[in-house]
């Protein structure tokens, strides 16, 4: 444990109380001793609640454990009777209000990006506008590749033509074709597309995302262009969610801190990173927001993502503050204190760029369980804003729909934050791992290659958007799906991720800023908007497809299909878990069983344990099969990971902190609270960070 100072009645670790009282509050003009005890306030009056509702998570799980032990169907009329089912509301329509366009009107990509990491938080907030040129070039999303040694000149003949194909499409001319277009202005089917300019170059508008054409005469690609095209500029990440929960390793104080002072360097816009790369110094920083000129003046277009931050949920306690009546505080509900106070520095325009142009703080809240739970979450938002001096509903949520009790409740769980709400999203990886825990005790589960094709799965996307759109959160909010985790598969990405804004989604998750320029063109290809009205009068599915279980049945693996089966999970644990507990890096490109780089976090990571650890409770497999598929991929991976001067070997290392973890996972995984790894990572971090502090 830290060092803590006393603040109201809280041990305050007193790297956070330093960042907090010389970092923080001066430049809001916030006293630290009103401050503090605000904060002490809060904790005393939401911290009991946050534990019962806890407690009411495994009471129900107890009971469905032991219905399914009892040999009994844990069917609708059941999880009615013990509560987990809630009665359906009354209609009703959502009331958020200042909500920025990005979220509201418009429909493009998302990106998640680990806040721990300055570098790739400014490329994400960076990643508003991309080159289509440079996304084409350099990824498989065109057939072949790059030639080595320089620009290769017919690689780059075949992106220039796969952009004015897009450009046919998007921005049509009058006639003809953007491949025979030799300059001046042209003419446009629909003139009303051009709307601005900066010098030569031309501002496009398709189904509310903008495209610029670049034009420089003078550029080596520009001189070569019979119109002197030189790159064609979407606007790409509408949103992204700096991340202090699945995509870090944030186990103490320390960790915190980092976390929050990056989110203060993006709210006052002076975040920057300097790095080396190809033997230059070079440091990033925001992006400024990008002018044109139209035909009624100015015109100004955001330069950077709207940034959203995704808080801790409900389940984790930290270290950096200890309760007046001892005991950790609850993680969620520092998160909620200290993002909100951050963003003060947006709210009254303190700082060099804006993010939020209507008055908003938007906070994504992850793995709440239910209405109760998302209730709960509204009145610490309230109790935040009354703290801070904030408006009512300042501070707006984006709800996690990645909790089985969530969403067999989605429309409860909409109406207990609806006039906060501007998001919901569809997280498959956790929805899985969840669906895997609340049955565990019901019978083994098929293999998780087929998950994806279960009828609950397809249940669960369909209902998220029908019923979003059913509760008015079409205009006002976000509906969302999940990540592509390919990041090197971009022509399969092209290929299947356009189903996410033909399901009525108007934002999605991608992997890279690269992925972001990519998957903009799926947005001008299906006008979102109109998708969800043709969908909006469609019947929500019920629960039947939804409560389907997974169970594979009577069904008889060989021992091949077995091994098989661990050794794909057993490898995607470790190589995600060596890197968390070792390096502390929570998301990354990690090389699958295949050696194709996927970008895990820790969703990924809940349900190979939880799959496995599932096989070893029915029968399915062996501890010593587990130990023999660990003792494989152990090696497997530490032949992945070759390359890295950080990495400690696992195989024949049984003192490794991180094969310790991982295995743990597993086998103590039934146990788990809802299967959730956060704790036993936590533990086996904060073990590793203190070895290597001695």
């Amino acid at each position: 444990m830290s060092v803590t100072v006393d603040r109201a009645g809280l041990k305050v670790a007193a790297e956070l109380a330093d960042f907090v009282e010389a970092q923080v509050l001066p430049g809001l003009g916030i006293a630290a001793d009103g401050y503090w005890q605000g904060v002490a306030d809060i904790f005393a009056k939401f911290a009991p609640e946050n534990a019962a509702l806890l407690a009411k998570r495994e009471t129900l799980q107890a009971a469905i454990d032991a219905r399914y032990k009892a040999g009994y169907p844990v069917d609708e009329a059941f999880l009615r009777e013990i509560g987990y089912l809630v009665p359906e509301p009354a209609p009703f329509t959502i009331g958020t209000e200042n909500v920025d366009a990005e979220i509201a009107t418009m429909a493009g990509p998302q990106l998640v990006v680990p806040i721990l990491n300055a570098r790739f938080v400014l490329n994400a907030a960076n990643a508003r506008w991309g080159s289509l040129y440079d996304a084409l070039y350099g990824t498989d999303a065109l057939p072949g590749a790059a030639k080595p040694g320089g620009y290769d000149v017919e690689r780059g003949a075949l992106v220039i033509a796969a952009a004015r194909a897009f450009l046919n499409e998007a921005v049509p001319l009058a006639s003809g074709s953007w491949a025979d277009f030799a300059g001046g202005d042209p003419v446009l089917a629909d003139p009303a597309q051009l709307v601005g300019r900066a010098g030569e170059s031309l501002l496009f508008r398709h189904n509310g995302l903008h495209i610029e054409v670049v034009i420089d005469r003078k550029s080596a690609i520009g001189k070569t262009d019979p119109a002197g095209i030189s790159d064609v500029i979407l606007e790409s990440a509408l949103t992204t969610i700096c991340d202090l929960e699945d995509s870090i390793a944030a186990v103490d104080a320390e960790d915190k801190v980092a976390a929050y002072t990056n989110w203060l360097g993006l709210m006052k816009g002076d975040l920057e990173e300097t790095f080396e790369k190809g033997g230059k110094q070079l440091t990033r920083r925001l992006n400024t927001d990008r002018g044109y000129v139209s035909n009624g003046g100015d015109l100004t277009r955001p330069g950077r993502s709207l940034l959203f931050v995704r808080n801790v949920g409900h389940l984790m306690t930290t270290p950096a503050i200890h309760l007046s009546g001892g005991g950790e505080a609850p993680e969620g509900i520092l998160d909620a204190i200290m993002t909100s106070t951050i963003a003060m520095y947006d709210l009254k325009k303190l700082g060099k760029l804006r993010n939020s142009r209507t008055g908003s703080v938007y906070i994504v809240k992850p793995k709440m369980h239910g209405p109760e739970e998302c209730g709960f979450t509204n009145r610490l938002f309230d109790a935040v804003e009354d703290m801070l001096g904030l408006a009512r509903h300042t501070i707006k949520v984006g709800v996690m729909d990645e909790e089985r009790r969530t969403s067999a409740n989605l429309a409860a769980c909409i109406e207990a934050v609806k006039d906060r709400i501007v998001f919901i999203n569809t997280g498959f990886l956790d929805r899985t791992g969840d669906e895997m825990h609340t049955a565990m005790h019901g019978g083994a589960m098929i293999p998780k290659a087929e998950m994806k094709t279960s009828a609950w799965i397809k249940s669960y996307e369909d209902r998220n958007v029908r019923i979003g759109l059913a509760h008015g959160l079409s205009g006002k909010a976000q509906i969302g799906k999940g990540m592509w985790a390919a990041p090197d598969r971009m022509a399969d990405m092209m290929d299947q991720k356009i189903g996410h804004p033909m399901s009525g989604a108007n934002t999605a998750w991608v992997p890279s800023p690269t992925a972001a320029t990519l998957h903009a063109m799926h947005y001008h290809q299906v006008d979102v908007f109109a998708r969800q009205q043709e969908i909006a009068g469609e019947a929500i599915p019920g629960l039947d497809g939804l409560l389907t279980v997974p169970f594979a049945g009577g069904r008889n693996w060989t021992a091949e299909e077995v091994a098989r089966e661990l050794d794909n999970n057993a490898q995607g644990i470790l190589g995600y878990v060596v890197r968390w507990i070792d390096q502390g890096i929570g998301c990354s490109k990690v090389p699958d069983i295949h050696d194709i780089g996927l970008m895990e976090d820790r969703a990924t990571l809940r349900i190979s344990s939880q799959h496995i650890a599932n096989w070893l409770l029915h029968g399915v497999a062996t501890n010593a099969d587990v130990d023999a598929a660990f003792e494989r991929m152990a090696a497997k991976v530490d032949a992945q990971n070759a390359g890295d001067p950080l990495y400690r070997p696992m195989a024949g290392h049984p003192d490794s902190i991180a094969l310790q973890a991982a295995r743990a996972l597993v086998f103590e995984g039934v146990t788990q609270p809802s299967g959730y790894t956060e704790p036993l990572l936590h533990a086996y971090r904060a073990k590793a960070k203190a070895v290597s502090a001695r």
